[in-house]
């Protein structure tokens, strides 16, 4: 769960730690104190959007970290496991963006990338945010929803792949019926410019030999000539460098018996003497060897041509000749099996089955999870002051079906506005749809695997009676998980087992948010504000104690 939250110079916060415990936390404030920020911060640091607006006026850059205890979170530490990311004292999470809008992440001091954030965020929080309740009315968000909650997300990526597999052997069964005739033309085409390429018998390897042997024939004439010339110099005309050579270290050797000192030189010169030797001996070689062959410098020079004709040609330089052959050989096996219409049938039909069995597999466990979810809804929306209305989750059929499966996710409500079941966007109102939202929310956050759930306003358009239920409701999920809720209602706030309080301050004329944690005194005058406004009597304090507990 989240332990704690260090904010750095994020919007209006200049610098801020806040500490965490299990249960239900709310996060209370005048309306555009900043309590959604704190949400913000959080949701930036878990990998979302970044960008040089985020950070305070007249500072660098932002920074948050965010630290979790991994304790129930099997998930998180599995991940971090398998990327070699040490997990024994928990999470940190930190990310900086700065002036220029490029943003950095690390993982425990390691650095990272944004997706490995949300990667191992999915595990660690869900946010609910304000506006949640708008996204149910669309259709993809429906079906999100009620795959994420039944964890069939994986089936649902396999269903839409087996899509894409059938979508594509369609097309190409459509290509060849449709240009049976322009795709004779193009294999025809290729078969002769293959045999050209294949006749032609070229290689890299052939390509670099021809050029250097050509440019050694090309010039034997003066390679002879300066072989002479060097054989002269050093070792064959008179005055040649080898006995020049042989003097001088006959004349050291003999002064060295006077001076040791020239011993080392005498060394150096006999050393010389020998690789001079050498050299001479690999010329005589080499001058053995080298020779006019105007014949075959003519065979060469012609299959450089020929090859320089054929990359003309096409187009492409020679040494990419082999590759453009291998693609031709590609296409035109390609185009052998594209005219093959019968094998491209039996391919339609094989991939088409295997779709429509995993859509049926999907078809049969969203039944299954939307009866579930739709019950357990229904149940909720009782306590929320929508007695008499029913939930259902609708598996509307789609004529040979999609890549999200065979049916639209319609959710419906019944009971609210007659008694014929009718889409949510049709029938709900806007209090009405906020409460079926926070239904649906706190029922599939009680299956959610992550230990941390934030509701960010999500209270919007409630009060009364049904408040007192969503405090319940959020104080009894927070048994179970770490529940952080930012609200402006009295009834909710006084639920939750701890209470931060936001503000904002004015300091050397600049605005920021500042958040403190509430004790009982405090918590009193800040539910009284809440219930009376600008006013706070002794009899709001009074009614604050009691919705508290305190007396």
């Amino acid at each position: 769960m989240l332990r704690r939250l260090n904010i750095r110079d994020f919007v209006l916060v200049d610098q801020l730690e806040l500490e965490f415990e299990a249960g239900f936390s709310a996060l209370t404030g005048e309306t555009g104190a900043g309590k959604s920020i704190l949400v913000d911060a959080l949701a930036f640091a878990l990998g979302e959007r970044a960008d040089s607006g985020l950070i305070r006026s007249g500072c660098e850059r932002a920074e948050v970290s965010a630290e979790f205890d991994l304790a129930d979170s099997p998930a998180a530490t599995a991940w971090l496991r398998e990327h070699d990311l040490d997990c024994e004292d928990g999470l940190l999470l930190r990310r900086i963006v700065d002036n220029n809008g490029r943003s950095r992440a690390y993982l425990n001091g390691s650095p990272s990338t944004v997706q490995q954030l949300r990667e191992v965020a999915e595990s660690l929080i869900d946010i609910h945010g304000q506006h949640a309740h708008q996204s149910l009315l669309r259709n993809d968000a429906q079906r999100l929803l009620l795959d994420s909650h039944a964890r069939l997300l994986p089936l649902v990526n396999d269903v839409a792949a087996a899509w894409r597999s059938w979508r594509e052997a369609k097309s190409a069964l459509l290509a060849a019926a449709t240009g049976a005739e322009t795709l004779q033309q193009e294999r025809e085409q290729l078969e002769w410019q293959v045999r050209e390429l294949e006749r032609l018998g070229f290689s890299v390897e052939e390509w670099e030999s021809l050029n250097g042997e050509h440019k050694r024939l090309a010039h034997a004439a003066s390679l002879a000539e300066g072989t002479r010339f060097a054989l002269g110099a050093l070792a064959e005309d008179d005055g040649a460098c080898e006995v020049q050579l042989e003097a001088v270290v006959s004349r050291i050797d003999s002064l060295a018996g006077f001076d040791p000192a020239l011993g080392e030189v005498a060394a150096l010169l006999q050393s010389a003497q020998t690789e001079l030797a050498e050299a001479v001996s690999e010329l005589r070689r080499y001058a053995d060897r080298v020779e006019l062959d105007p014949e075959r410098l003519g065979d060469v020079e012609r299959r450089i041509e020929a090859i320089h004709d054929c990359a003309r040609k096409y187009r492409v330089l020679p040494e990419e000749l082999p590759a453009l052959l291998t693609r031709w050989q590609t296409r035109l096996s390609d185009l052998g099996a594209a005219a093959d219409i019968e094998a491209l049938e039996r391919r339609v039909e094989t991939e088409r089955r295997k779709y429509l069995e995993l859509a049926q597999r999907l078809s049969q466990q969203r039944a299954e999870a939307a009866e579930a979810l739709g019950a357990e809804v229904s149940r909720f929306m009782q306590q929320l002051a929508l007695g008499g209305g029913c939930f259902e989750i609708a598996l509307v059929p789609i004529e040979e079906g999609s890549a999200n499966g065979l049916e639209q996710v319609e959710f419906r409500i019944a009971g609210l506005a007659g008694s014929v079941s009718r889409p949510l966007a049709k029938v709900a109102s806007g209090g009405e749809l906020s409460r079926i939202s926070l239904a649906i929310q706190v029922v599939t956050s009680k299956e959610a695997s992550v230990p941390t759930l934030i509701f960010d306003e999500v209270d919007v358009g409630i009060g009364g009676g049904v408040a007192e239920v969503v405090g319940r409701l959020l104080r009894e999920l927070g048994g179970e998980r770490q529940v952080l809720c930012v609200t402006h209602l009295p009834q909710v706030a006084a639920r939750a087992n701890a209470q931060w309080q936001v503000s904002k301050q004015k300091q050397e004329g600049d605005v920021r948010s500042r958040v403190v944690r509430l004790d009982d005194a405090g918590r009193v005058e800040e539910i009284a504000r809440m219930l009376g406004g600008v006013e706070i009597t002794g009899i709001t304090r009074q009614h604050a104690r009691e919705m508290l507990g305190l007396g």
